[in-house]
């Protein structure tokens, strides 16, 4: 009881943030890049959560991890705050939003003509998370890129990103930002520093989760299960949680070949038809929240065959199969990280790793504009969108309300 009353109180006492964190789960636009913009703006220059350092600091860690590195970064936020409670409570208010909406479109797609659906609200949406993006990355910039060969670093990562398109990139790039950086010897950890605890308990759930589920699902698809899918699911999508590499577009291909291709292939009955994936995976970037809640989608739709109940479950499934792994694996890895980072070779790696994570911002600013309709007034929205974060006490949430309301007026 003791235990639970001072969790309580410790919540009750961040109810303030717990609220910012709604507010950004509400309107944090444009990807796992674009939510880096807001961050920065809310927790960062607006409440002082975190420094611009650790936030810098969270992304590149966050960067080193399989799973939705957003999602990553704004539990860190709370775990720094008030410890595993609050980082809980802040993961599912990031979560529940965006993956309620893609539950929610899977219904309309399931029952209702989705060409009615009036897309135009979201006109300006994308051209603006290019704007939150652009700004992340300048503000990034000037804290973490100083000298001519983290200048260098970033340059390279940038070019990089934009011409080889693989979520291998990205940890490719941070061994070799961080080996770059150990060439210069001018730069000591402070070792007096206490070490964190190592919490082996989130290792071992996440390797005991991922074995009983692949052991469940083979059984209920050789035995026939009535619900045998749903194994399947959880089984799909926790493996994906674990493995995937580079946010959600990166893990939309392997989706595809496992509920679309490979079902057709083996003639088991479709789970979603290509139509309906598309469908899903284009309004997924017209939401606020984690890019992954596309699972949500997939997850509904792949059970929406056994009814309504089943398709509310398979959401379920598929949100709580991709987001956990990623989450066991943060709070096993993030107190290792921290305590090696009184190692000189790590400290001094660092530097690298952070000037990397700046270049690969500045170029999904790059590739997310250009993905987007080339149009003077996508321009436009770009340009005032920075300028207002730049120049302005305009808060975050209300530049995205502005834009949605452009949007649907026009």
């Amino acid at each position: 009881l003791v235990i639970i009353f001072n969790a309580v109180l410790n919540l009750y006492r961040h109810i303030p943030f717990l609220k910012e964190v709604l507010k950004y789960s509400l309107t944090a636009f444009g990807g796992p890049q674009g939510h880096f913009g807001m961050m920065t703006k809310t927790f960062v220059e607006k409440r002082k959560d975190v420094t611009a350092e650790e936030l810098i600091d969270f992304m590149s860690f966050c960067q080193m991890l399989p799973g939705p590195s957003s999602t990553q970064t704004i539990t860190l936020i709370g775990y720094k705050r008030g410890g595993l409670s609050l980082a809980l409570v802040t993961l599912l208010i990031w979560i529940l939003p965006a993956a309620s909406m893609m539950t929610a479109l899977s219904f309309i797609v399931n029952y209702v003509d989705t060409r009615s659906i009036d897309t135009n609200l979201f006109k300006f949406i994308q051209p603006m998370a290019v704007g939150f993006l652009f700004y992340a990355s300048y503000k990034a910039m000037r804290i973490a890129v100083n000298h001519t060969a983290t200048y260098t670093i970033m340059a390279v990562s940038l070019l990089t990103t934009i011409l080889i398109r693989s979520p291998w990139v990205f940890p490719v790039l941070i061994i070799l930002g961080g080996i770059v950086t150990n060439f210069s010897d001018k730069r000591i950890p402070n070792s007096n520093l206490q070490k964190r605890p190592i919490k082996w308990v989130n290792f071992l759930w996440f390797v005991a989760v991922f074995i009983l589920a692949g052991i469940l699902s083979e059984i209920a698809r050789i035995q026939q299960w009535p619900y045998a899918r749903a194994f399947n699911l959880f089984e799909n999508f926790y493996r994906f949680g674990s493995f995937v590499f580079g946010g959600g577009h990166a893990l939309m291909p392997m989706m595809y070949e496992q509920f679309v291709i490979r079902p057709e292939h083996l003639q088991l009955g479709a789970y979603i038809t290509p139509s309906q994936f598309l469908t899903g995976a284009g309004m997924v970037n017209a939401i606020p929240g984690p890019v992954f809640s596309i699972c949500s989608f997939i997850g509904s739709m792949s059970m929406s065959a056994y009814g309504v109940q089943a398709q509310l479950l398979g959401s379920v499934i598929a949100t709580v199969g991709v987001f956990l792994p990623s989450i066991l694996l943060l709070l096993f890895f993030f107190p290792i990280y921290q305590n090696i980072k009184q190692y000189t070779i790590i400290f001094r790696a660092l530097e690298g790793i952070h000037a990397v994570v700046v270049g690969i911002l500045w170029a999904s600013g790059f590739i997310l504009f250009r993905s987007i309709e080339f149009e003077w007034s996508n321009l436009v929205v770009v340009s005032i969108t920075l300028c207002l974060l730049l120049f302005s006490k305009v808060k975050a949430p209300l530049i995205v309300l502005a834009w949605l309301l452009l949007g649907w007026a026009i």
